[in-house]
């Protein structure tokens, strides 16, 4: 009886009408409102390099919506810096990042309102990255998984810990390519090795990410902060412009990164995703979420009608 009225509450809710192209679909608001919560992101300036840190390592410096919030407020300052010019981001350990947190957005709401706002969501995500107009150096000071691996490979480079590992199973969740890795990682790696990070949930090891190209150098945990430091210094010297890794352009990758961001919304919406969140979810423990998924997930042929 529960879930029947939480149905009809959905039902009852203004459906989101679209608007093309894609990207004045996803059009987001440049204007940043500074979060709650600054000890998220920390910040230190030197020799006109910025370093910030994701700072939850409890949470494996995931990306919920405050993580998010903060890293976006910082990036924006970070833009308008004129002693910042260039930006170096890593982790607190042992996480560089677990990347995507998706819990606060689970919100009871129309299904159309629900695929809007992912759509919004994870576009704005990477266009952060894209958009970013000075350099960015990625310090991976530990395992990177999802969001946290695609956004990186949009920055200028990376420097791995021994300890860093770089994994993106969303094959596994049942939800397609983001962050313009369904091009991306074949300009950076190749065919072969894209489709067994993107296929395959290949975990990729520090000394395999160099080999295959993901990543610049390699080197020791203690020293990774004072090396990334002396690369991003060498940068402001030779006064280095921004660069997506693979060379890939700001154009191409912002209307890839819309594309991609609806079908993370249509994959949202679909019952192999429901049913791998719930399975996902039970094997851990947390029951209640489970329960969610697994109500909307029997319920799907019903709600489902809105979409069309």
């Amino acid at each position: 009886m529960r879930n029947l009225m939480q149905l009809s509450t959905l039902q009852r809710l203004t459906p989101v009408s679209y608007q093309f192209p894609l990207i004045k679909q996803l059009h987001i608001s440049r204007t940043v409102s500074k979060p709650n919560d600054s000890s998220l992101v920390l910040s230190s300036t030197s020799n006109q390099v910025t370093t910030l840190t994701m700072n939850q390592p409890s949470k494996c410096n995931s990306w919920s919506v405050s993580m998010l919030d903060m890293l976006y407020h910082m990036l924006d300052k970070c833009a308008k810096d004129e002693n910042t010019k260039v930006v170096i981001l890593t982790g607190t350990d042992p996480y560089y990042s677990s990347g995507g947190n998706i819990s606060g957005y689970m919100k009871l709401q129309h299904p159309k309102k629900f695929h809007s706002m992912i759509a919004k969501n994870n576009y704005k995500m990477f266009d952060t990255f894209i958009s970013f107009p000075k350099p960015i150096l990625i310090a991976a000071n530990g395992p990177a998984i999802g969001g946290a691996v695609t956004s990186a490979t949009l920055c200028d480079g990376i420097l791995a810990s021994r300890r860093a590992t770089f994994m993106t199973p969303f094959s596994r969740m049942c939800v397609p390519p983001e962050g313009c890795s369904s091009v991306q990682f074949q300009k950076i790696m190749g065919e072969e090795k894209a489709r067994k990070m993107l296929d395959d949930c290949w975990v990729v090891r520090a000394d395999d990410a160099k080999d295959i190209g993901l990543v610049m150098e390699v080197v020791e945990h203690d020293r990774l902060m004072e090396a990334a430091q002396a690369m991003a210094e060498q940068w402001v010297v030779e006064h280095k412009k921004r660069e997506i890794m693979g060379g890939g352009s700001k154009e191409e990758y912002s209307e890839l990164n819309a594309k991609e961001s609806v079908a993370v919304a249509d994959a949202f919406l679909s019952s192999q995703f429901l049913n791998a969140q719930y399975q996902m979810l039970r094997e851990r423990g947390k029951l209640g979420s489970a329960g969610i998924f697994w109500s909307l997930k029997s319920l799907r042929p019903l709600w489902s009608r809105v979409l069309k």
